[in-house]
């Protein structure tokens, strides 16, 4: 290390050599970073004396493009102040105190697996299966810990309430199947093959951060090809500031009135592919509308604005989204005189009240313009990924068939009772029977931190008479955790054995990686297979639960298993020897749906039409069925729904900015933001554009807060041109801490969501929390 330092133009240091004199006398055991990134991140952790006192990342290769190194990020490398944090939960524990309080006493496990059984036992003897839900979460992504065990378990006793969608990405996921039968996304590598990329809110190098992920693999694409690059987001993020050409502002939320104005300027250039939407396309004009469709009501006709005569031209866009109208036409001509162009969106955008509409109106451009199932081309979507599906401890069937959207949590404990498929978006049943009566939370700050209305919430969760009881498992106290019941102190990777997997957003690398326990636990930390055995023994499901094998003999299993699958992998004992194995080639074609564009009569979508539907009369039916809240819209086409608390809403008089969250690099959701080093080195702050921090006489650094009419949150002020005037942002994560101020409670966590709302989006019901309107001030002096 010395000579390479000084071949670098640096002198080693003292602490330098004492690192590498102490590692001579260290040994290494390899485990990896489980938080949902999206990656999975080998780990070394250096050991001695029975503690960890080094944490390195992935050497096992040269590395270089493809293939590449693993690398972890800032957030896994912190792994050994995680393990001695002082947050870290040692001992299961009861509440004492009012729920939510934080206030327990430590008891014994004994105690603690007999209470949590008893506690299941009770909810599903008295109100039933449909009770009992487990917290949606993704805190812990290994393969036979975490909610894996927790599911297995519950499964054993009948099943439990179970959710559709994610936080992540509800509204995508809901939208793009009644577009593309599916959400088809080709490699990112295929960038490397566009002349043009355009990405909507999409910010791979925070969100994608490892060596291992999607934003290495942007660089070597972008490096290869060197496509003109331009980004449409609000902020000038890191992403923006790397190898892009162009950063277009944007005013959140109104991302499908920009590709209206797009559109217009392609259809009255000429710029379309006519042909392509001919044959691949229903809805684009008059003659390809399904019958059941009225007249007009094609999509060619509503941007023109003879379906209700108000062309949406770029003028139109301009007052909309705040991009001038020389920029919107400059973006049409290069969008329909280049090819390839490859478009892509991040989940951000989605995110809003009118997600479901935003991303279908994004994947209109890629539709338009022809630019589907061919080489440097993809459909609007996020990057694609590697599917890899290894097998996970089996978690066996659900029998219960009730399904609420992930979102809708809150509502099931507050009327359970009174949700229906057509009001609330449940599937396999019209009606729940009950409210959720008893949560299982496992490896998640879903709870109250990630969940929208954070003082609402509190509320909800502080009743005892609504949700009964709360069992934690987790393995710091965060904010979830302080409305448990009962308290199960969960471990860390270094503290057991498991496998992981590469994750659901690795580009196109996939990889297992081995996870040996390191050390002992601290303190009385147990692993989740081990708790979630001790509750099925109490229950007399012991045998059911482990059908013979322990814990390890579960990893192997699952290794072995998932090597019929991949038989280049070597046997368990290599492997667990060995370290990571990567895996390339998996998947087999990097272009989405280019067997469609080959022969889309023999490759058809899993659409009603079998093409690509701009007009869904799926949405049309849904559309005519469900009772939707005043204001709420879904249609048959993509269109742009001015929605609650955007620009022109009578609130805005109120509460004048538009305010979001957004990825930072010190945080995976809420994960790590008690780390110390990481809180030294990406702080949080809200951004505000100099503009409107001049008129509210707000200076970089002021302690100001943030507020509307669910809360307030305190924050040090970021004052910066990166955001567009109009426009505030907070990294979301941040841990919900409110206290009395002036009569006031005040979120000196500054948790964004103490500012959301619990109000979904009208087709996923899903999470619509980059919709808010709030206002800036300096903070009060203490």
């Amino acid at each position: 290390m010395s000579a390479m330092a000084a071949a670098a133009g640096f002198l080693p240091t003292p602490l330098m050599a004492a690192i590498e004199k102490a590692a001579d006398d260290m040994v290494f055991s390899w485990t990896a970073c489980v938080i949902n990134c999206g990656h999975r991140c080998p780990l070394r952790a250096y050991t001695k004396n029975g503690r960890v006192i080094r944490i390195e990342t992935d050497n096992t290769i040269k590395d270089g493009c493809s293939p590449r190194q693993l690398r972890a990020c800032l957030k896994g490398r912190s792994m050994r102040q995680r393990l001695y944090s002082g947050d870290r939960l040692k001992y299961p524990m009861k509440r004492v105190g009012e729920r939510g309080e934080g206030k327990f006493e430590r008891i014994s496990w004994d105690e603690a697996l007999k209470t949590v059984a008893q506690k299941l036992k009770y909810t599903v003897e008295t109100y039933g299966n449909e009770a009992l839900y487990w917290q949606y979460c993704s805190g812990q992504q290994s393969m036979v810990n975490g909610r894996v065990a927790w599911w297995r378990l519950m499964n054993l006793m009948g099943g439990y309430l179970k959710y559709y969608g994610s936080y992540s990405t509800a509204q995508i996921s809901a939208a793009f199947p009644m577009t593309y039968g599916g959400s088809p996304a080709s490699d990112t590598s295929e960038i490397g093959n566009a002349k043009l990329y355009v990405a909507f809110g999409n910010n791979p190098s925070v969100t994608r951060g490892s060596g291992g992920g999607k934003s290495y693999q942007l660089r070597c694409a972008l490096d290869k090809g060197e496509p003109k690059t331009i980004v449409i987001d609000p902020i000038h993020t890191d992403t923006v500031v790397g190898k892009v050409d162009q950063w277009i502002p944007i005013r959140p939320g109104t991302d499908a009135a920009l590709v209206e104005g797009i559109a217009y300027e392609l259809i009255r250039n000429g710029w379309t592919d006519e042909a392509f939407l001919e044959k691949y396309c229903v809805g684009y004009d008059e003659k390809t509308l399904p019958k059941s469709a009225p007249p007009k009501s094609d999509y060619k006709s509503y941007i023109l604005g003879d379906a209700d005569g108000e062309p949406k031209t770029p003028e139109r866009a301009s007052r909309i989204t705040g991009i001038p109208v020389e920029t919107i036409v400059e973006l049409a001509r290069e969008i329909g005189t280049t090819k390839p162009v490859f478009f892509a969106q991040g989940w951000g955008p989605q995110r809003q009240a009118n997600g479901e509409q935003t991303s279908r109106a994004i994947a209109m451009l890629p539709i338009l313009t022809g630019n589907v199932g061919l080489p440097g081309t993809s459909t609007g979507q996020h990057e694609g990924n590697t599917s890899f599906p290894v097998q996970y401890l089996p978690s066996g069937k659900n029998p219960v068939k009730a399904t609420i959207p992930c979102f809708l949590w809150t509502d099931a404990i507050t009327r359970g009772a009174e949700m229906d498929a057509i009001h609330d978006g449940l599937k396999g049943v019209e009606k729940l029977t009950t409210p959720i009566k008893m949560i299982v939370n496992s490896g998640g700050n879903t709870m109250i931190n990630q969940h929208a209305d954070s003082n609402a919430t509190d509320k909800i969760l502080r009743d005892t008479s609504k949700c009964e009881f709360i069992v934690v498992c987790d393995n710091m106290m965060t904010p979830s955790a302080r409305y448990a019941d009962i308290l199960l102190p969960d471990t860390l990777g270094p503290e057991t054995d498991d496998l992981a997997s590469a994750g659901g957003s690795n580009g196109d690398v996939a990889s297992l990686l081995p996870m040996k326990k390191a050390v002992e636990p601290a303190w009385e930390q147990r692993p989740t297979w081990d708790i979630c055995r001790g509750i099925a023994k109490e229950l007399g499901l012991e045998e059911a639960f482990t059908e013979g094998r322990d814990q390890l003999g579960w990893i192997e299993w699952c290794y072995e298993e998932t090597r019929k699958k991949y038989p280049t992998l070597p046997d368990f004992k290599t492997f667990w020897a060995q370290g990571p194995q990567q895996v390339y080639g998996v998947r087999k074609n990097m272009v989405a749906l280019s067997e469609f564009r080959e022969d889309p009569v023999k490759n058809p979508l899993k659409t009603p039409s079998g093409k690509i539907e701009i007009y869904s009369e799926r949405l049309a039916d849904i559309a005519k069925t469900w009772v939707l809240p005043k204001g709420d819209v879904i249609s048959a086409l993509p269109k742009f729904v001015p929605t609650w608390e955007m620009p022109g809403d009578d609130l805005q008089r109120k509460y004048p900015l538009q305010c979001y969250g957004y990825h930072g690099h010190g945080r995976i959701h809420s994960t790590f933001h008690n780390l110390p080093w990481l809180r030294e080195h990406f702080p949080d702050h809200v951004l505000i554009n100099p503009i409107d921090a001049k008129s509210r006489g707000i200076a970089n650094d002021d302690v100001v807060q943030v507020f509307n009419d669910r809360g307030r949150v305190q924050l040090i002020a970021k004052v910066t041109p990166r955001i567009m005037p109009g426009v505030c942002s907070i990294p979301q994560g941040a841990w919900y801490t409110p206290v009395e101020k002036d009569g006031k409670s005040v979120d000196v966590g500054g948790n964004i969501n103490t500012l959301t709302s619990l109000r979904p989006s009208p087709l996923a019901k899903g999470n619509a929390q980059h919709t808010i309107l709030v206002d800036v001030a300096k903070a009060p002096r203490a």
